[in-house]
């Protein structure tokens, strides 16, 4: 059997492979993207690109190892448990790529005093996400819960708060057993410190056509809206309506 026919081959079922694997990550695509990191989160939280190196070295990988291996003159046990076994090695990267993506979903947005922040799992006590009512409790099913922060029972929990996140530790977004509905005065809150969406547009001018194409799909008044800053890996702001129920998001740095 010539090396030339042996390369055919190979390319054959490398690409087969290959097709195979864009079908598998295009499902894993609509799991990460409509689940756990739904817009604009996906760009908030740096998921799109953490996904992105994860299932391309897995896509080129598994192919490229099966052209090496692949080998019409083997025998067809032997070929099938070769091809077995680099199945298993792609699905086994892929698994542990999505639960490293699963880990770092953002669980929360959370309004504290003049900003959102965007709370991944890493950063919360898994006792106090635990201790949360039933409403406000993350599944992997659903997407990031917009949550309000209560205050401070007393003056000592208050100072401990102050000292801990001066000292580089948690503040109130970082504290689940804060958390609150984001509804009612939770949502009212939001706009004691809140700005109008006026004033964003003029410092990101480049915003104004999504901006308008926001109110468009509202219905709404744009001049009647405002605007806080999105603490995360990039510069966004949330869009709040006169209840400060958030209508959409916008790129650029609102501080």
């Amino acid at each position: 059997m010539t090396s030339p026919f042996r390369l055919r081959a190979a390319i054959q079922v490398g690409s087969l492979h290959l097709l195979c694997s864009v079908g598998v990550a295009l499902l894993a695509a609509a799991l990460v993207f409509g689940l756990w990191y739904p817009y604009p989160y996906r760009e908030l939280s740096g998921g799109r690109e953490l996904f992105l190196l994860i299932v391309a070295v897995d896509v080129v990988c598994g192919p490229l190892l099966t052209m090496v291996i692949f080998n019409p003159a083997k025998p067809r046990a032997e070929l099938w448990r070769d091809l077995g076994l680099v199945a298993l090695i792609q699905l086994g990267a892929l698994g542990y790529g999505l639960h490293t993506v699963w880990q770092a979903r953002p669980l929360f947005l959370v309004q504290e005093v003049d900003r959102f922040k965007v709370i991944a799992g890493p950063m919360l006590d898994g006792a106090a996400i635990a201790g949360l009512p039933a409403a406000l409790q993350p599944h992997w099913w659903k997407g990031p819960l917009t949550v309000a922060i209560r205050e401070p029972k007393d003056a000592q929990e208050r100072q401990k708060v102050m000292f801990e996140s001066v000292q580089g530790g948690r503040d109130y977004g970082e504290r689940a057993e804060f958390y609150l509905p984001y509804e009612g005065s939770g949502a009212l809150k939001s706009l004691n410190r809140a700005k109008p969406l006026s004033v964003f547009l003029q410092k990101q001018p480049s915003q104004q056509h999504a901006a308008q194409k926001l109110a468009a799909e509202k219905g709404a008044d744009m001049a009647q809206w405002l605007y806080l800053p999105v603490v995360a890996r990039q510069d966004w702001v949330a869009v709040l309506n006169q209840q400060g129920q958030i209508q959409g998001f916008l790129q650029g740095d609102g501080f």
